[in-house]
């Protein structure tokens, strides 16, 4: 999809645009973010996944579209300032990251048979 095609405000709102966008660089452009691209050659998945969280606490019904893209533009640059300040190891997104660091479950004890331990 063309930068073009994805900036035509007449085409669509911004979420319709944002959920059509195929790269993490679409998600910048559409909002006007700026960006390190090493930042987000690391974080890519980890920054999306952690804007949808953000994304999950936001109210859009009712409200203009100019406000719509502001605050997705918010979200995107806090989510970004995430990992430009930390890592995806450190921030936990996604849940094979959480795991590594859960404390482990405690094993049920065995039973052993006591004619087993002759």
């Amino acid at each position: 999809m063309s930068a073009a095609t994805l900036s035509d405000p007449a085409s669509a709102g911004i979420l319709d645009r944002l959920n059509k966008a195929s790269s993490a660089e679409d998600f910048f452009a559409l909002l006007d973010v700026q960006y390190d691209t090493k930042v987000v050659n690391v974080a890519r998945l980890h920054i999306l996944r952690r804007m949808a969280q953000y994304l999950a606490n936001e109210e859009f019904a009712d409200l203009p579209e100019a406000e719509v893209a502001e605050r997705c533009k918010q979200v995107l640059e806090r989510a970004y300032g995430d990992f430009v300040a930390s890592t995806p190891i450190d921030e936990r997104v996604f849940k094979v990251h959480q795991d590594a660091v859960a404390p482990a479950k405690p094993k049920a004890p065995s039973l052993v048979q006591l004619s087993a331990l002759k």
